[in-house]
């Protein structure tokens, strides 16, 4: 009896302490500009202030996604107690997908803990089938920008940096380039790069982004890596990076200049995929005389005939190469060679030096 008065007391005493129930918040809205180009980093910033710590409300805004005509990204979000008071801030950072005049127009939901929860909890009921909040959609102030075209999907403030050997290799000694661009932008919007040179088998890796989001947009570097091989002089065409520079306002362009390699006389391709001579059927004039004798029907033994030489398949003749390979560096000529595309994964192993084992790299070969 004694335990239900002071359940029954502690209710009581709960909503008679009204301050508890009488939180009240408000809700601000901005932009960073009023005005922005298409795929240029726009920073939104919401935030709900309370009247006090408010422990009975939670919040669900999470209007980040991919929109019509924009494309909004989470940035980060917090909970703080300033001077007593909760304060719940929410940032995002859009990107506007076309020209024209765009509006950020969302909707948060505020749920607050009713007094049948508190009585609930307090005095042990579990049957309950009342909500247990009382929940309320608050309009967000609408937020509208002016978007800007430009003549360049990329937009930012980027740098162009190379990473490069000197330009002098041995025939077939792979002449290694890393191309790097670090900055501020959308990073997603640069092409992987491709470079056909006559007379070149050029590898390339797969162009790799490191970034994070920031107020500015993605900070960080592109970056993909070159191999070319080659048995004569070449030259590393030019290449223009076109994008919208936004410290200046207009278009600029990151250029690589050209690079002219100079590659000194080595071994062959023959010598490196020496083929096998033609050993078909060989026919032996000496035999002559008795096939004549044959014919006449004066044959008075058996003729003897030379087995035709059965020619190793193309197959079959690479398969022997490499398991002839002396060394990997031997084996990655050979594979270059042969097929640079198919085998351009173990090739890149083996200049990297994940590659390590002759006798894995070639079982690896045997495979692909």
């Amino acid at each position: 009896m004694r335990k239900s008065l002071g359940k029954i007391f502690l209710i009581l005493f709960l909503f008679l302490h009204v301050d508890i129930f009488a939180s009240v918040y408000e809700w601000s809205a901005s932009a960073n500009k009023t005005s922005a180009y298409v795929n240029e980093a726009i920073y939104l910033k919401y935030v709900c202030t309370f009247s006090d710590t408010s422990e009975l409300y939670t919040i669900e805004f999470k209007p980040a996604g991919d929109y019509e005509k924009y494309l909004l990204k989470n940035l980060r979000q917090s909970e703080n107690i300033v001077d007593g008071k909760r304060v719940n801030s929410y940032e995002f950072i859009a990107f506007a997908k076309r020209a024209g005049e765009i509006s950020f127009d969302f909707e948060a939901l505020m749920k607050k803990t009713t007094k049948d929860s508190i009585e609930n909890t307090v005095i042990g009921r579990d049957n309950m089938q009342k909500e247990e909040f009382v929940k309320t959609i608050v309009k967000q102030q609408t937020l509208t920008l002016n978007i800007k075209e430009t003549n360049s999907s990329l937009i930012g403030n980027f740098s162009l940096e190379l990473k490069q050997e000197k330009s002098e290799v041995k025939a077939y000694e792979p002449y290694h380039l890393h191309v790097v661009i670090k900055g501020e932008g959308n990073f997603e919007a640069i092409q992987p790069l491709k470079f056909e040179i006559e007379g070149v088998k050029v590898f390339a890796e797969k162009a790799v982004t490191e970034a994070v989001l920031s107020e500015n947009g993605e900070r960080g570097e592109w970056s993909q890596k070159f191999a070319f091989v080659s048995d004569q002089n070449f030259t590393i065409p030019k290449v223009e990076i076109e994008y919208f520079n936004l410290l200046e306002k207009k278009s600029d362009i990151l250029v690589l200049e050209p690079i002219h390699v100079h590659v000194e006389k080595g071994f062959s391709k023959e010598e490196l995929l020496d083929n096998v001579k033609d050993e078909s059927f060989k026919f032996n004039y000496s035999y002559l005389y008795y096939m004549l004798i044959f014919i006449a029907g004066f044959l008075a033994a058996k003729v003897k005939i030379n087995k035709k030489i059965v020619k190793q398949s193309e197959d079959e003749e690479f398969k022997q190469k490499i398991q002839n390979a002396k060394s990997l560096k031997e084996l990655m000529l050979i594979l270059a060679l042969k097929d640079s595309k198919k085998y351009d994964s173990l090739i890149l192993d083996i200049e990297q030096k994940r590659a390590v084992s002759l006798r894995d790299a070639k079982k690896i070969s045997m495979l692909i």
